[in-house]
């Protein structure tokens, strides 16, 4: 792939380009609603690209680590570092302005969103850019989305995958070429918009750091992910959604990829609604909501076949605003 050089970039740089990136990798202690961030890396970066500087941090998430064969921080390491709290500032200015940048960064968005929540404060991030989706619309040649994938794709030396300094620094290289090429292309950047969480409450005080699982079986058996197995939807269901007609309830409604409000607030808000939560898309289904309707996943293509309605995550906010009474 032809990548711009420094010349040509100051020539032809798109005006509408962010101005500044923070590339960002955490490692936590699961992927669930009240697991918590133990190491946390930042690479900023200028507008096309080029490193400023790096910060790393492990962090103390007052609980049992998860799974340290996987990030490698143990009790022991993890019980002299600082706690969130006492780092957000920094992590903040490291922040502030700037794109985040991650790969997967709705989940590193929501981890970090949360931890700012607890702390009752909120990260300075208004945009966040997956590198997943621009490497989609890329049309990168990968054989999957992994970001060892991405890294061989432009020639990039992972040294300690899952590492959060580490995988920053990979995804900061490959990150540089990537933006070029959408600079050269004229390709618009998926960037989506970051919001504070400001309805998300802590989940009642869990034991600080103890005793260390021992492997994978351990941590699942002592797993700290809440239960999210929510009622059945009361309503029956009426059927698929019709352009410019309200959501009625009992609606089956499934979500597909990034979305800029954390899903499980959105699903919350899906149920409040008297809508039904549908984890998969069939026949039945009512609705899709997504940002990234070309994309090439499994409900998306279920959608394109069973002709299920789509829509984006901004017009469904919207309609979730005036959803229509169930049938008498």
């Amino acid at each position: 792939m032809t990548v711009l050089d420094d010349r040509t970039t100051a020539a032809t740089w798109p005006a509408a380009y962010p101005q500044g990136w923070a590339v960002v990798d955490v490692e936590t202690t699961g992927l669930a609603r009240d697991d918590r961030i133990v190491s946390a890396a930042v690479y900023r970066l200028d507008a096309r690209g080029n490193v400023e500087d790096h910060w790393y941090t492990l962090v103390n998430p007052e609980r049992d680590p998860g799974p340290v064969w996987i990030h490698g921080l143990t009790s022991d390491v993890l019980e002299g570092a600082p706690l969130f709290p006492e780092i957000a500032a920094e992590f903040a200015a490291r922040l502030d302005g700037r794109v985040l940048v991650a790969h997967n960064a709705m989940f590193d968005w929501q981890m970090i969103a949360r931890e700012y929540a607890r702390a009752e404060s909120a990260a300075p991030v208004r945009q966040r850019l997956c590198t997943i989706a621009l490497a989609k619309e890329l049309s990168l040649p990968l054989p999957n989305h992994k970001l060892e994938s991405l890294a061989a794709h432009f020639g990039v030396v992972q040294r300690r995958a899952h590492n959060a300094l580490d995988d920053a620094r990979v995804l900061a290289e490959a990150f540089r070429p990537s933006l070029h090429a959408a600079a050269e292309l004229g390709v618009r950047l998926p960037l989506l918009e970051c919001r504070p969480l400001t309805e998300w409450a802590s989940s009642p005080e869990r034991p600080r750091i103890g005793q260390q699982a021992s492997g994978p079986s351990a941590y699942r058996a002592n797993s700290w992910r809440p239960s999210r197995k929510r009622p059945p939807c009361p309503y029956p269901n009426p059927g698929r959604y019709e352009t410019d007609k309200p959501l009625k309830q009992g609606m089956r409604v499934a979500f597909s990829g990034d979305t800029s409000v954390d899903r499980e607030l959105l699903e919350d808000r899906t149920v409040d609604a008297g809508l039904h939560v549908a984890g998969s898309v069939s026949r039945l289904t009512s609705l899709l909501v997504t940002n990234d309707p070309d994309a090439a996943t499994s409900k998306t293509l279920k959608a394109r076949s069973f002709g299920t309605p789509v829509v984006d995550e901004a017009a469904y906010t919207q309609l979730l605003r005036d959803v229509a009474p169930a049938d008498g």
